[in-house]
């Protein structure tokens, strides 16, 4: 547990779970699509994988943060890019109908948190899963991993997308 590495209004929260470095072998984990087929980590090898993390589609970071990484997957080439909340898949899949979000895969982590705490990003007073980006390589090595520190604050894009840049295939 890492209590009070990130905050909720400035209020600290704990995260629970794995807490990754760069470096690390990513866990494989299953989540679900959202036609509620499972989905599982092991499945995109091969590819570089963006992981955007967000607590919940239907609030606002979430949704500017979502748009934003679908409008840099066009232009990231073959790079999967893909959204995990605790959301459950049918309201992700109305929320991305809605927003017209076409090149990112929505997954949801709420049966098991498997995700969240594989990656040590569940929050346990919420049940939520903390706001954050990893990079995963084609072999499965996490490459970028940004944590934000404040859970109303959206992630360091450019960062983010600088890193993508940096990684072999």
């Amino acid at each position: 547990m890492d209590k009070g590495k990130i905050t909720f209004q400035g209020n600290p929260l704990t995260l629970v779970g794995n807490q990754l470095k760069c470096g690390d072998t990513a866990p494989d984990f299953e989540v679900l699509a959202n036609d509620l087929s499972p989905v599982k980590l092991s499945g995109f090898r091969g590819k570089i994988c963006v992981i955007s993390v967000v607590p919940s589609l239907d609030t606002p970071v979430c949704d500017i943060q979502t748009r934003r990484f679908n409008e840099e997957a066009a232009v990231l080439g073959d790079v999967v890019v893909l959204t995990i909340s605790m959301d459950l898949p049918f309201a992700q899949k109305r929320w991305c109908g809605a927003a017209g979000i076409e090149n990112v895969q929505t997954l949801s982590d709420h049966r098991n948190a498997e995700f969240g705490k594989a990656f040590g990003v569940l929050i346990a007073e919420l049940r939520l899963l903390g706001r954050a980006v990893f990079i995963v390589d084609a072999k499965g090595i996490v490459r970028y991993k940004q944590i934000v520190e404040e859970l109303t604050d959206e992630p360091d894009y450019d960062a983010a997308i600088r890193a993508v840049s940096g990684v072999a295939v």
